[in-house]
């Protein structure tokens, strides 16, 4: 008869075959509660987002001055209005939207150019190393939100202006832990093995190298996100991202930070979105990265 010993329910299960990388990965982030929670609320803010052409009651255009400033849970505007008398539910819905996509596009351009680069002058080395690196380095040694401010000031406002200066600040960041890992690698036999049966420099990278520098790449970008977002926002905040009338959370703040001695509720809610996303994300990419170390 076979005994079945019970485990502690935070222990791994022992099973026959070993699990697979990605179900084991899986299998903790289902056991932890942050992660669980964070992902739940980013879920809700993206749907949002998504949907705010059928979930915002109003347009977020259009105002009153006649309702200016109204408060929350006024007649008709569950989170009140804003300076011009624009609903603000509607405004947050459809900033959420411009939000995320100021936040999430630029991390997503840095993983992809990042990682090529990256894991170009980590494998090849030599020059191509030194060139890469050292490049990447009078990026670097700058600070994010300064450079942000700096080459969005000479490109001038706007949402293509913003992106593409934020990608620029994460660029850097993305090839310096990428460079990193793929050094670690690829000293390794199978590595080794590869180049000795005839295997080219891509054909190397790209089925070799990119499948085990991939993942510690991946939680890194992961935790930019939120920051992302942050300086996005600053950038709307100071006139050098999304420009009036859009409704971006980052603007929103902007607009209504003289109307916070009048109703000091309305001008923090775009505040508490911000602040909202960017601890989901933080506690995902915590989870990820938690989850992704496991130990053989």
């Amino acid at each position: 008869m076979a005994v079945v010993t019970a485990l502690p329910h935070d222990a791994e299960p022992i099973a026959h075959a070993p699990m697979s990388y990605w179900r084991a990965v899986g299998w903790r982030l289902a056991r932890d509660p942050a992660t669980l929670v964070a992902g739940a609320v980013l879920v809700c803010i993206v749907l949002a987002a998504l949907l705010a052409p059928w979930l915002a009651p109003y347009d977020p255009s259009a105002g009153s001055i006649r309702l200016r400033l109204a408060p929350v849970g006024a007649p008709g505007h569950v989170l009140g209005t804003d300076e011009q008398g624009r609903d603000m539910l509607s405004r947050l819905l459809w900033g959420g939207r411009m939000t995320l996509v100021a936040g999430l596009t630029p991390v997503l351009v840095a993983l992809a150019l990042g990682t090529v680069l990256g894991v170009l002058a980590g494998y090849v080395g030599g020059l191509t190393n030194t060139l890469v690196m050292r490049t990447m380095d009078v990026f670097y040694a700058f600070p994010a939100v300064l450079l942000a401010i700096a080459i969005s000031g000479a490109l001038g406002p706007g949402l293509p202006n913003t992106l593409l200066s934020l990608s620029i600040v994460f660029v850097p960041r993305v090839v310096r832990v990428a460079e990193s890992a793929t050094v670690q690698v690829k000293g390794l036999e199978y590595i080794a093995a590869a180049r000795a049966s005839g295997s080219g420099v891509l054909p190397i990278m790209r089925h070799h190298l990119l499948a085990n520098v991939l993942g510690p790449i991946l939680v890194f970008a992961s935790t930019q996100v939120s920051l992302c977002i942050i300086l996005a926002a600053g950038l709307s905040f100071l006139g050098l991202g999304v420009t009036p009338p859009a409704a971006e959370w980052g603007l929103m703040l902007n607009t209504l930070r003289q109307s916070i001695y009048v109703n000091a509720i309305v001008p923090a809610l775009p505040g508490v979105a911000i602040f909202v996303t960017s601890m989901a994300f933080n506690l995902l990419s915590d989870g990820l990265r938690d989850a992704m170390e496991i130990r053989a």
